[in-house]
């Protein structure tokens, strides 16, 4: 990690943040990206949807580059993984991480899972019933986005919400070895404690609300889940964490708590929203899925994971 992460002000009413690090497009990368080049940097915005083969299956990702792609700078890719019915469309319209994507510089994908659903371990759908190798799949769409664009592999990041939150856990415990860091939205570990061995310490920042129906923030729900709280344990162990939690962010609702004395500068961080819902912070909840609660406009997720993934990148 090339600096600590941690927002000082956030002035709202003047909508202007400040923080401790930079972050705040593609030229504030990390140094040591300056060497790097790209030869065959050939996707340009007219693709918006890619297929490939995996597993002898037809697979999918959504893909959106921002404005200052030219195909020859290495940009930061973030991996946003859809939740359970949802789809890479759905969750690129529901968590409008385009937007984010094109004011801080950086590739965002949204990979489409089989059947709608994430092999995440205990949820959900047909995919975990299956055990399909999403990890596998997740793999080769960072190989492919990077035979196709000009990504820098030592940046790559994952995220999700619900189902796709509980991957990204997944993918921290399994694949820490090509990506940086994560950004788990409304979903827990959903593997065995003893199953997740990351191959090094790996930064994370969670955030769940605590009026989360589907997903409840203390455990339990139609999935049996974990509780934040346990779950945000596990990290603590893994990367080997001391000391006491530091209040990084606080507005309104919104909390975020972080644990910065860890191993590797592998900080953990947990963003609590007192009576949010299943809900993607700072964008409204979608319709025609039943009630989840309500949103939030206290915290902005996509900011706040890009304030963590702006430092973070592979040793």
């Amino acid at each position: 990690m090339v600096c600590r992460w941690r927002w000082l002000l956030v002035l709202f009413g003047l909508g202007i943040s400040l923080f401790g690090c930079g972050g705040d497009s593609a030229s504030s990368a990390p140094a040591s990206t300056a060497s790097l080049g790209c030869s065959d940097g050939t996707l340009d915005s007219s693709t918006t949807h890619v297929d490939l083969e995996f597993d002898g299956v037809t697979r999918s990702y959504e893909i959106h580059l921002p404005p200052g792609y030219d195909g020859t700078s290495p940009l930061p890719l973030v991996l946003n993984f859809h939740g359970f019915t949802s789809s890479g469309l759905g969750q690129q319209a529901s968590s409008s991480m385009d937007v984010t994507a094109d004011a801080r510089g950086f590739v965002v994908a949204y990979p489409n899972g089989l059947d709608q659903s994430w092999n995440a371990g205990l949820c959900c759908g047909r995919s975990a019933t299956l055990d399909v190798d999403d990890v596998g799949f997740t793999r080769a769409v960072i190989e492919d986005i990077s035979s196709r664009a000009c990504i820098d592999p030592s940046r790559v990041y994952a995220t999700g919400m619900s189902n796709g939150g509980f991957f990204s856990h997944r993918l921290a415990c399994e694949a820490a070895d090509v990506i940086a860091a994560v950004a788990p939205v409304a979903g827990v570990l959903g593997i065995e404690e003893e199953a997740c061995n990351p191959a090094r310490p790996i930064p994370i920042i969670h955030l769940h609300g605590t009026g989360d129906m589907l997903v409840p923030y203390d455990g339990g729900g139609l999935a049996g889940s974990q509780s934040v709280d346990d779950s945000t344990e596990g990290w603590l162990d893994r990367n080997g964490c001391s000391g006491e939690r530091d209040i990084t962010y606080q507005n309104g609702d919104a909390t975020c708590e972080t644990f910065e004395q860890c191993r590797a500068d592998a900080s953990v961080t947990v963003c609590t929203i007192e009576g949010a819902g299943h809900c993607w912070p700072g964008q409204p909840c979608p319709t025609g899925r039943g009630d989840l609660g309500e949103s939030t406009t206290d915290i902005d997720a996509n900011e706040a994971m890009w304030g963590l993934f702006s430092t973070v990148q592979l040793p």
